[in-house]
């Protein structure tokens, strides 16, 4: 292929927005009056879908639940979201694209979002450690192929 003949490259993002955001202190007031001893579960969850020719919408989901001792101190539920245009990628860069850049674009708004939500609840700063979406891409791709050659060895029904 020449490199007329080659598809133009394009990646825009047109939008990033909070899609849903959720905050529950279930142990208020009560959780201010004792020793605070914070640990912190995180959930995350990313994916995306078409919105129309070359559009898409990434969503980035994070559950965060905070304990004191065996009482939930906490809990922050974040789904950051972003319209993306995405064209003329071969196949293995568009998922690349799609499941690690994109997320990796939202996750400092969510980092944002929590933050302030966690101080507005009369809690101290939560900061979100750094998460490697591209790692996690490798990894869901690893998954992925592992899966497949496991259907490809069981024996199919006659």
């Amino acid at each position: 292929m020449t490199e007329e003949q080659q598809p133009q490259q394009v990646f825009e993002v047109q939008r990033i927005y909070l899609k849903d955001l959720s905050f529950e202190s279930p142990t208020s007031p009560a959780v201010f009056t004792r020793e605070f001893k914070p640990e912190a579960g995180i959930e995350l969850h990313t994916g995306h879908r078409v919105l129309g020719e070359d559009v898409y919408e990434v969503e980035v989901k994070i559950t965060l639940t905070v304990k004191s001792g065996d009482a939930v101190a906490y809990l922050v539920e974040v789904k950051e979201a972003g319209i993306f245009l995405v064209k003329g990628y071969p196949q293995q860069q568009f998922g690349q694209l799609l499941g690690a850049y994109c997320p990796n674009m939202l996750f400092p708004f969510i980092r944002e979002v929590v933050s302030d939500v966690v101080i507005k609840g009369g809690f101290p700063q939560q900061l979100l450690a750094p998460i490697n979406f591209d790692a996690l891409y490798a990894q869901h791709l690893q998954e992925q192929a592992a899966a497949e050659s496991q259907d490809k060895q069981e024996p199919q029904p006659h």
